[in-house]
């Protein structure tokens, strides 16, 4: 029996997905699917993941950054001057000072807001790139699935020759065929030889194709021997999505916690943070100093001390500003309608693929009946041809049709989970 998982299609704020992400990225956990595992192999060779660490920690420093009492590190001023050069008369004076970069009036909470917008967008950007790569293993995988199951039934037709070349050879020991027959029986034989290499060939790249992207795979079960009561084997797929009926009239098929959605939003709520943070810094941050100095007029006299306490104000505005607070609103405009476009684009796709899903279902249907049928004549004319009841030429238009019969429900079959696969895709949802 196949799971089946209802979705509701509810709005998540983005701070949760965050946190949920977080902990999925630091440490990944292998599903029973051999897709799913595919998938996560496939996953922690990938830069994104090797490197996420490290983003991690930026992330968290320009946090700290933000929460910081002053807007840079402090700086600490010295200063000497002396009349040794010149006059000589042992005039001596030494300062020092420390200056603290100021905030300003606004610019705290706004590079906080910034910094967890950032937060925000790292992990959208890694959910985004685990979707992108559950794209390229599905269609891998299914790809190898497909070439794996045309293996087996080569496998079986392979078989199926040999038996019926057994039978012409008894008959043609007891005089009921000709050579001509057995020739042909063996003819039989040797293409179907030829067509499980070619299938064992095609199977041997797709996997290397699919192993280029997730390392080694260990055995796999599926279409690797044939099933006479049956049709091919076909490995476990994934689960069907059940729309709610209410999601479904109001055409609200993908879901709020689409990656790409949550990533994009992040990632307009990045610019838009950094749009604010821009207006607030129309000049560089004023700093507050306070410094001493030592002052003896010359030599003999006795030093005396100062203390000083400073203010730089600098000026703002202008040009230069007026280009970053322009730079900054056309990426959050960009990023904006970027989010629109992808919503609609993502509507129509997870709309189509369930057309599709819907007609690769019935086409199933059609062909478990066809396969059904032919695996029941084929019985019928091997046994009278066993018995001499039937030609030659008949029994190897039957096998004919029971094979394409099977290579069309082995095909559906697998067209069926392919296209479930593609759904769960537009859908937003990774390997289970």
């Amino acid at each position: 029996m196949r799971r089946v998982i209802n979705r509701a299609a509810r709005p998540v704020c983005v701070g949760a997905f965050v946190t949920v992400s977080m902990a999925t990225m630091v440490l990944p956990a292998f599903a029973d699917s051999p897709l799913a595992t595919a998938f996560e192999l496939a996953w922690q060779r990938q830069p994104a993941a090797v490197s996420f660490a490290e983003r991690q920690r930026a992330v968290d420093a320009r946090r700290q950054t933000a929460d910081a009492l002053i807007a840079a590190p402090p700086s600490l001023e010295l200063g000497t001057r002396s009349d040794r050069f010149n006059r000589n008369q042992g005039a001596r004076e030494l300062e020092a000072g420390l200056a603290l970069p100021l905030w300003l009036p606004g610019e705290r909470s706004g590079s906080q807001a910034v910094a967890e917008a950032d937060a925000n967008a790292l992990s959208g950007r890694v959910a985004s790139l685990r979707l992108d790569l559950a794209r390229q293993v599905r269609e891998l995988w299914w790809g190898w699935q497909a070439i794996r199951n045309e293996r087996g039934l080569a496998d079986e037709r392979l078989a199926a020759a040999q038996r019926l070349r057994d039978d012409v050879a008894r008959r043609f020991q007891a005089g009921d065929l000709s050579r001509a027959d057995l020739n042909q029986a063996e003819g039989v034989m040797a293409q179907a030889r030829a067509l499980q290499a070619e299938a064992t060939a095609a199977e041997a790249l797709a996997r290397y194709r699919l192993e280029s992207l997730t390392g080694p795979l260990g055995e796999q079960p599926g279409a690797t021997t044939a099933a006479r009561a049956g049709a091919m084997a076909t490995p476990a797929g994934e689960p069907v999505i059940v729309v709610p009926a209410s999601a479904k009239s109001a055409g609200t098929v993908v879901s709020t916690t689409h990656p790409r959605l949550l990533a994009l939003q992040a990632q307009g709520e990045l610019a838009r943070r950094q749009a604010d943070l821009v207006r607030v810094q129309s000049r560089s941050n004023p700093e507050l100093a306070l410094s001493t100095r030592y002052d003896r007029a010359a030599a003999g006299l006795e030093n005396e001390q100062t203390w000083k306490l400073s203010l730089r104000i600098p000026f703002g505005g202008g040009p230069r500003h007026d280009a970053r607070i322009a730079t900054a609103n056309a990426e959050a405009l960009e990023a904006g309608a970027e989010l629109a476009l992808e919503q609609e684009r993502l509507q129509r796709e997870s709309g189509a693929l369930r057309s599709q899903f819907a007609a690769a279902e019935a086409q199933l249907a059609a062909a478990t009946q066809r396969a059904a049928l032919a695996r029941e004549n084929r019985g019928f004319y091997e046994k009278s041809f066993r018995l001499g009841e039937s030609d030659l030429p008949t029994r190897l238009r039957i096998e004919a049709e029971a094979f394409e019969a099977e290579r069309a429900l082995s095909s559906a079959r697998i067209g069926r989970e392919r296209t479930l696969s593609q759904l769960r895709q537009a859908l937003g949802l990774l390997p289970e």
